[in-house]
């Protein structure tokens, strides 16, 4: 391969619609010169313009030399923005100057200049005199995502790592600042700010990711919408304390970026020692849904993800809470067969003294207060139904009202003499001491081995607070705590390599990829509201598809806000997702039951169009109104969902425009509702809708209109009622 430079080296990786070009010049860690949208392939020579193309001269009352900024930004390089590593020993060696010692790409040395598509780039560097080396690792994947990685490396003595976070730069284009705030019930709040200079912080100090996570931190241009403008966003994926942050200096560069965020004293590296930041992701698209196409594709890529026939699932928690009788939930079981329910999940209140939220957690033993013959009449029950069975745990907590805790209080994470203050009752297990660990770990097993369970409902209920190792006088352990979790998950997962395990945290207070590399769905929220879940699916969609999100049809009564909704809102809404079932529908009508299994059916009927199609959403054809679905990878189906919020200000409102399809194709719309699971037959449902509306013309005289038409022109929808939804099945029209 040609050389550009003695001293210059320069990657170009591209693939997917973007393009990553990396320089290291002069030995000087790797520096992005361009991050976004595809350039054509290079040579050695225009890829050398390119870089002196972005070349910015020194300014005034600054450094002499002009700063280049690289994915582990240094403080001796002139750069004054946050530093990528900070650490020292004792106060000495807090600045670094890392020189590469060398540079692979996909293992194969790199000296010069290189034109691939995705790939693995890894940097080796030494600071001999702060006696540290430096790993970087950063790769681009199929889809057009990034990730990157790094590990410092301990030549001298005791060195005490503070932070270690990885920047992407952005250009000056990218003027606003988009993540997600919430709080319990209200996970995924859309926020949107200027990008002005300073630090934009996305601090988790919660040892979990948080219902007000950022999730994905995003930067973009002024306008930019599901289907337009440029986005680039960054995801730290890691179950624990975090990082999000987007800065922008006085000289206005730009960088967003992330890691792991360290407490006090909690990552101190001896002689030999390393320490490796969690993968943080990047994405690059024009418009916000080509961002999320990105994570999708990469999920949707792995090895053990998800099939797209996963089962429909009853939970039994808003049915009976802590009420737990072996005939009612036999009789539950069996209606849910009835209505097309394919597994069924037990939760909380199975073990131990586990009455209330009290007392009892911690102790993972069948109660024989409750199931005096083990849960084997109900296990057997479900089965035998065709169903399979689920559990709920949550080990990462106790109760101070129960065995484990009265035997082992030194195992409760406490940063002093005095436990941390409760939170639902409850305090935190040390999983960092391995006599805890053991003790988790094998309750668990035993009843795997046990029973048939075919999934874990796996819970996380309080934040962690003052979360110390007792046997370390009280050292931070919440970075020991997190490994120690993904460890637990991946020992139960290898002894049982089929079972399924959902990440639930206080509904969706644990929603990242570091979580997902090991369980196969995320609870997104303890609220199964629609008329909340319609905010909540449409932006947890940014980070993961349809299929890896817990999306429940709820009782007509909400347990969490006490509105009331139809059936068809609340099913039209959850299908959207991994569909289960949140109610006691032992005291549902016939009427009700047959409706839940009409709609058990159109979910089935599309399940696989769900679960593989490209996620679209918008554009919203007036406040109050929302408009989302999914589009068939060959572009010949959708599913697509029309949503009231609210009151619309327009009667009848603006047309419905239908984005995704293939413009060349013609198609055909037909609804979907309970009466009918239509698969594209064309079915129509009636002259009228439930309430009573005129259905619009298209929808009687089965009008067949190209994927140009449905975008740029639309359908006209029918007249609703706030807090409904219609679903629209469109599939291609083969020629005659």
């Amino acid at each position: 391969m040609a050389v550009t430079s003695p001293s210059e080296t320069v990657v170009h990786l591209h693939r997917a619609g973007c393009s990553l070009l990396l320089e290291i010049t002069d030995g000087a860690l790797p520096a992005v010169v361009h991050w976004g949208g595809e350039l054509e392939p290079q040579t050695a020579e225009s890829a050398h313009h390119l870089v002196l193309a972005t070349r910015t001269h020194a300014g005034p009352n600054a450094v002499d030399t002009a700063v280049r900024v690289a994915l582990v930004p240094e403080h001796s390089t002139g750069w004054v923005g946050r530093p990528g590593l900070r650490g020292s020993r004792g106060g000495v060696g807090w600045s670094t100057r890392f020189t590469v010692t060398g540079v692979t790409l996909d293992g194969v040395a790199v000296d010069g200049f290189v034109d691939a598509g995705p790939g693995l780039l890894v940097v080796e560097a030494e600071d001999a005199e702060a006696q540290l080396g430096l790993r970087i690792e950063l790769e681009l994947l199929d889809s057009g995502l990034i990730r990157t990685r790094a590990r410092v490396t301990n030549h001298g003595p005791t060195y005490a790592l503070e932070d270690l976070v990885l920047a992407l730069p952005v250009p000056a284009q990218a003027s606003e600042v988009f993540d997600f705030a919430g709080r319990w019930g209200m996970e995924r709040l859309a926020q949107r700010r200027a990008f002005t200079v300073g630090t934009h912080l996305r601090e988790g100090r919660k040892g979990r990711t948080g219902a007000d996570a950022a999730t994905l931190l995003h930067v973009v241009e002024p306008g930019t919408d599901f289907a337009h403008g440029e986005a680039w966003a960054v995801h730290t994926a890691w179950s624990g304390n975090h990082t999000h942050y987007a800065e922008r200096t006085f000289t206005d560069d730009r960088v967003i970026g992330g890691g792991e965020l360290l407490l006090p004293g909690e990552v101190s590296l001896g002689t030999g020692e390393s320490y490796e930041t969690p993968w943080v992701y990047a994405a690059y698209g024009v418009g916000l849904d080509a961002v999320a196409h990105r994570f999708h594709r990469y999920l949707r890529g792995r090895a053990r993800h998800p099939g797209h026939d996963r089962p429909v699932t009853l939970n039994v928690w808003e049915a009976v809470y802590f009420d737990h009788d072996a005939a009612r939930l036999i009789e539950l079981a069996e209606r849910a067969a009835e209505v097309g329910i394919e597994r069924f999940v037990l939760d909380d209140g199975w073990f131990g003294s586990r009455r209330d939220d009290w007392r009892g957690l911690g102790d993972w033993v069948v109660s024989d207060e409750v199931w005096p013959t083990g849960l084997h009449p109900l296990v057997d029950a479900v089965r035998g139904l065709g169903m399979q069975f689920g559990l709920w745990f949550e080990p990462e907590m106790v109760n101070p009202d129960s065995d484990v805790a009265r035997a082992h209080p030194d195992w409760i994470m406490s940063a002093r003499s005095q436990w941390p203050v409760e939170s639902r009752h409850q305090q935190v297990l040390n999983l960092g001491i391995p006599e805890a660990y053991r003790h988790v770990r094998d309750q668990i097993l035993a009843l795997l081995d046990e029973y048939k369970i075919d999934y874990i409902k796996w819970d996380h209920n309080r934040d962690l607070i003052e979360a110390g190792d007792q046997h370390a006088g009280g050292r931070a352990g919440v970075h020991a705590q997190t490994a120690a979790v993904y460890r637990l998950l991946d020992e139960i997962r290898a002894a049982h390599p089929d079972l399924e395990i959902e990440s639930c945290s206080s509904g969706g207070a644990r929603v990242d990829l570091g979580i997902l590399e090991r369980t196969d769905r995320v609870w997104v929220s303890d609220c199964i509201d629609p008329l909340e879940r319609q905010r909540m699916l449409r932006w947890t969609g940014q980070l993961i598809p349809p299929e890896l999100m817990g999306s429940h049809i709820a009782s007509p009564h909400s347990h969490t806000t006490g509105r009331r909704h139809d059936l068809s809102f609340r099913a039209g809404t959850a299908l959207f997702g991994h569909l289960g079932v949140e109610w006691d529908i032992t005291s549902a009508t016939a009427e009700e039951r047959d409706q839940l299994a009409g709609w058990i059916a159109a979910h089935k009927a599309h399940r696989e169009l769900v679960m593989t199609g490209d996620l679209v959403r918008g554009p919203d054809p007036t406040d109050g109104m929302w408009v989302h679905g999914v589009v068939s990878p060959d572009r010949r189906e959708g599913l697509f969902a029309v949503a009231t919020l609210a009151w619309t200000p327009a009667v009848p409102a603006p047309r419905v425009r239908l984005r995704g399809l293939d413009p060349a194709l013609r198609y055909h719309v037909a609804p979907v509702s309970a009466r009918t699971s239509d698969t594209g037959a064309g079915s129509a449902a009636g002259t009228t809708l439930a309430d009573g509306t005129e259905a619009p013309m298209w929808w009687v005289n089965r009008v067949q209109l190209s994927g140009t038409a449905l975008e740029r022109l639309g359908i006209q929808p029918p007249s609703m009622r706030p807090e409904q939804v219609i679903l629209l099945h469109v599939t291609a029209v083969d020629e005659p």
